[in-house]
């Protein structure tokens, strides 16, 4: 019996921050989506042995086109319809994944990682599916916080704030010469402490588990699918709430998340500093 490692790639959220008016997903980037510059790099590992793409179901034509054109994709792999979450997107993703496998075979490793991380290098994928057949069976990338972080007290309001003329206030609080003046509400919050940040890490994708613990951790967790209110945010927060162990290995500043039109010219310049 064989065993190999497989990959959900979500795609199925609809990037409104980014303003491009059609899935995020689709979005060109040194002429390729970054759906298949995500999915070309997780085939790039060498060790991905199948693929599914989650997509808005009203999209899953032009999904598969993009992902045809995509330079590198050697492994099987197919587009099905995301959930109303991240959470049921990624669940739909692992259904799919265990439809199409082979009874003589079994998987080993699952990495879940996310369209709008392109660039998330497979030499980071390698060390998280190292790790997992090491015997660490929930594996995240993190990178170190590198800014101080301060905790607010949330139980109570913040004072409004008006801001002088002189200093011209946007709607958000932000200096803007000949803007109105508004009064700023919540603009100033009182802070309960200083975070400890060498304790902290900043999580990316794609994280990696055993194949069996990610499909108990969904099962678990599924009542909370239903709504991005009380979905998980990542697979791991899935994994904590059975009690069992996440692990961390390092990440990479590449591996950063697209999701203003910042990001993307960002990006932009990683994928030529790439390919000089």
């Amino acid at each position: 019996m064989s065993s190999g490692a497989v990959a959900v790639l979500t795609a199925a959220g609809s990037g409104s921050r980014l303003g491009a008016g059609y899935p995020k997903a689709l979005v060109e980037l040194a002429g390729c989506s970054l759906v298949g510059h995500a999915a070309s790099r997780l085939c790039a590992t060498g060790e991905i042995e199948g693929l599914v793409v989650t997509a808005p179901a009203e999209h899953l034509a032009t999904f598969h086109a993009a992902l045809a054109a995509a330079p590198g994709l050697t492994v099987p792999w197919q587009v099905v319809p995301g959930g109303t979450s991240r959470q049921a997107s990624v669940a739909a993703g692992l259904a799919a994944l265990d439809e199409a496998r082979d009874p003589a075979s079994v998987y080993d490793v699952v990495l879940v990682h996310d369209a709008a991380r392109p660039l998330a290098p497979p030499a980071m994928m390698r060390r998280i599916i190292f790790a997992v057949r090491s015997g660490h069976s929930a594996v995240v990338p993190g990178l170190a916080v590198t800014d101080t972080i301060k905790r607010v007290d949330a139980a109570l309001p913040g004072s409004a704030v008006t801001v002088p003329a002189a200093l011209g206030a946007t709607a958000h609080g932000t200096a803007a010469y000949g803007a109105a003046t508004p009064d700023v509400a919540g603009g100033v919050l009182l802070v309960a402490g200083t975070v400890d940040r060498t304790t902290l890490r900043a999580v990316q994708t794609p994280q990696g588990f055993a194949w069996d613990l990610l499909l108990r951790a969904h099962a678990a967790g599924a009542g909370r699918a239903g709504a991005e209110a009380t979905a998980a945010t990542d697979d791991s927060a899935l994994v904590e709430a059975l009690g069992e162990s996440v692990w961390i290995v390092d990440g990479d500043a590449r591996a950063m998340k697209i999701t203003t039109s910042q990001d993307l010219a960002l990006a932009q310049i990683l994928v030529q500093t790439e390919e000089t």
